[in-house]
């Protein structure tokens, strides 16, 4: 393949843009969603059950709104199936390309301590890459998305099923794998706020290492110039 041939290629496939979106949209539908659930009771228990006046696990530093929320539970329930479909398609479309096994798996190398030590280093230095040859992943990329796609988008979906009273009648199995109810609430609470840290990463190195680049990338393919780095990822998909 000839190097003109190569810079016609997509940055991005289309099926990886896709579900980049919709899964965007439908996260931040769950952030959205999921503080207005919180905020009508910001307390986290351990075990089977959990209310107003019981022993909290932990108290959250936020204030405590009583009141309906039904429909912060309606869009959190519709949001979570929406980025549950487009996960499932970008995984099977992951698999089919080999996309995972050829970008996001970590070589022997690439987990050698002197290359993680170089570029956790980097990165608190903010020493970012601009070279447009840099064109993989770096070590803790890699580790950061495999982390996300395979434990904690699976953990926050099973937990999240747990603590849902209709859906752990029929499953109870999936109740007691996580101590309780209450236990999947406390579990998914902080499963999702570590997604949301990572969002918070990538969308501020997508901002340090060429934001108008990196979007045009995400939504057309190409980049339309010439910046590259090695932090700009997505969720889920490429950056």
């Amino acid at each position: 393949m000839d190097s003109h041939t190569k810079d016609r290629e997509p940055r991005h496939a289309a099926i990886v843009r896709v579900t980049h979106w919709v899964s965007a949209i439908g996260t931040l539908a769950l952030i959205f969603s999921g503080v207005a659930i919180l905020l009508a009771h910001p307390r986290l228990y351990w075990g089977e059950t959990g209310a107003v006046g019981t022993p909290a696990l932990i108290h959250l530093p936020i204030p405590f709104l009583l009141g309906h929320s039904g429909w912060g539970r309606y869009l959190h329930f519709l949001a979570a199936w929406v980025c549950v479909a487009s996960g499932t398609l970008y995984l099977v479309a992951g698999v089919l390309t080999r996309h995972f096994y050829r970008n996001l798996v970590p070589s022997s190398a690439d987990l050698a301590w002197a290359n993680v030590g170089r570029v956790m280093f980097d990165h608190l230095r903010l020493k970012l890459s601009r070279h447009a040859e840099t064109a993989s992943y770096n070590v803790l990329q890699r580790l950061a998305y495999l982390t996300v796609v395979f434990l904690l988008g699976p953990l926050v979906l099973l937990s999240g099923l747990a603590f849902s009273p209709a859906l752990a009648s029929v499953m109870p199995a999936l109740v007691t794998m996580f101590g309780g109810q209450q236990s999947a609430r406390t579990i998914h609470f902080f499963a999702g706020a570590a997604i949301v840290l990572f969002l918070i990463v990538h969308v501020v190195m997508v901002g340090l290492t060429g934001f108008r680049v990196r979007m045009r990338a995400m939504i057309t393919g190409h980049p339309g110039g010439t910046e590259e780095t090695s932090w700009a990822g997505s969720f889920p998909g490429e950056g």
